[in-house]
């Protein structure tokens, strides 16, 4: 008995592996066969490219942002600080015939220190080439001190001339950031020094609120400093007098932020934010959105579609009713009021394009089933009894499969803009970085009327291209696949 029962467990599970095996080839086939028409649909391989493209945005996200942490620190307006203020991309300067300065650091001098009992003296010297038309917006002295601390800088031009920028003191029981904008504390004595070589017309003629003092700071010494300055290039020396007194008083690790007018791949915001950073980060999101939407929504209608056709009569009438009612009211202004009254949340907001979106397929898909409903094999299935629930889902929704995917790849597109354009009237979450919010910002700002075209241009171009992306998937996929659809 052991050894026929044995036997029939090794029948059952060599069965069982053929079927296996059986299926597994069929499906390499079926997917051989979709791959080979697909790759006859151009459109259908760029949108591949381009999913791929911005599937290795996400994956990289880490590797190719300047910025680890923008996604959790985007409203941290201390993590940017470093960071010049709307400066356009660095790649700009390729086609500008005046050059503008490139944002970067001036590493920390080797120190010559006095010391006496009372106090310490620390002097250095820190060295910029200047070799731009268009000057820095800024130079920003920083470093971290204790104690009763004495700073004095001054600037000594290519030319000779030497300008005193700042005298500070600080006193702080505790270590602190010390940082100073060298040009902004020196704005009186830099506009002083270029009236020295402008003539007194030039001088009388000019409002004092429109001098810019970072331009008058690097151009040469002669007449038109104040209204038509001429670059000056060339070594310009930061020398730096820093006196400590007390013991446990100290000054260390200072730096000089040159903030350049070009920076990155993307430039910054007037918050000082790494534009790329937040395009790469609401990569995700915008996928995510989109994908989970599409998800959502497309299997919600697949099944409300499948239902009424299968059971028809009031039923189907009362759910086709249910359908118009849902179909009749217009989603953005629902989302919008729904949002102004309530806190945004990125969930909410999903949630709510889930309840508008599932109409999407459903008349569609009721055509579909009232044909499948009819087949053979669905009548053999009410022979053996088979229950309500195992005829819709195991016999006529996979089916339906195909236009599904179809289906879900074109609704993407749409819960990607609804998400940004609620974003943009300034009702999305603002908890997470997507491109609506970086749109939305740039709106607030006016960044159109500054000339900011770097922070509007590149997140409506990411919407288009991954709208675009699935739009293409989905278009290739209807027409390879609803043939077969029909012929079914």
């Amino acid at each position: 008995m052991k050894k026929n029962g044995s036997s029939f467990d090794k029948k059952t599970d060599k069965k069982a592996s053929s079927r296996k095996d059986s299926r597994l080839k069929e499906f390499k086939r079926s997917a051989k066969e979709f791959w080979q028409e697909f790759k006859q649909v151009r459109y259908g391989i760029v949108g591949l490219i381009l999913l791929i493209f911005f599937v290795l945005m996400v994956l990289l996200e880490p590797f190719i942002i300047p910025f680890p942490e923008a996604g959790d620190r985007w409203s941290d307006i201390s993590y940017w600080i470093d960071n010049p203020r709307s400066a356009s991309p660095a790649w700009t300067n390729w086609f500008s015939s005046k050059k503008s300065t490139v944002h970067e650091f001036l590493s920390e001098p080797e120190f010559q220190v006095t010391e006496t009992p009372q106090f310490q003296v620390q002097e250095g010297t820190f060295i910029y080439d200047y070799k731009y038309d268009i000057p820095p917006g800024e130079l920003t002295l920083k470093a971290r001190g204790k104690g009763n601390i004495v700073v004095e800088a001054e600037l000594i031009r290519p030319d000779g001339e030497v300008i005193n920028l700042v005298r500070k003191n600080y006193n702080s029981r505790n270590e602190t950031e010390i940082r100073i904008a060298l040009g902004k504390e020196a704005e009186t004595r830099i506009i002083n020094f270029g009236r020295t070589y402008e003539s007194a017309e030039n001088s009388r003629s000019v409002q004092r609120h429109l001098l810019k003092p970072m331009e008058i700071l690097f151009s040469k010494a002669e007449e038109g400093i104040l209204v038509n300055a001429e670059p000056l290039k060339g070594e310009y020396q930061i020398k730096l007098r820093v006196v400590t007194m007390g013991q446990d008083s100290y000054f260390k690790d200072s730096e000089i932020v040159v903030s350049g007018k070009v920076f990155g791949l993307l430039g910054t915001d007037d918050a000082k934010r790494d534009i790329w950073s937040g395009i790469v980060v609401g990569t995700k999101w915008a996928i995510f959105i989109g994908l989970l939407t599409a998800l959502v929504s497309v299997a919600v209608g697949i099944i409300y579609g499948v239902t009424m056709a299968y059971f028809g009569g009031w039923l189907d009438n009362l759910m086709m009713r249910i359908y118009e009612i849902f179909v009749s009211i217009p989603m953005l202004p629902v989302l919008v009021v729904f949002s102004a009254v309530f806190s945004p949340s990125l969930w909410i907001l999903i949630l709510f394009m889930c309840v508008f979106y599932w109409t999407g397929p459903v008349l569609t898909v009721r055509s579909m089933a009232l044909q499948i409903k009819e087949e053979t094999y669905i009548e053999a299935a009410h022979a053996l009894n088979a229950s309500t629930g195992r005829i819709i889902f195991k016999h006529m929704i996979p089916q339906l499969i195909p236009y599904a995917f179809a289906n879900m790849a074109l609704s993407v597109p749409g819960a990607i803009v609804a998400e940004a354009s609620i974003s943009l009237l300034g009702l999305g979450d603002a908890s997470v970085v997507t491109w609506g919010q970086i749109l939305h910002a740039a709106m607030k700002s006016s960044a159109v009327l500054k000339g900011l075209w770097w922070w509007v241009v590149p997140p409506g171009l990411t919407i288009a291209l991954l709208g675009m992306t699935f739009a293409f998937l989905g278009f290739s996929m209807d027409k390879i696949l609803n043939p077969k659809l029909k012929t079914r």
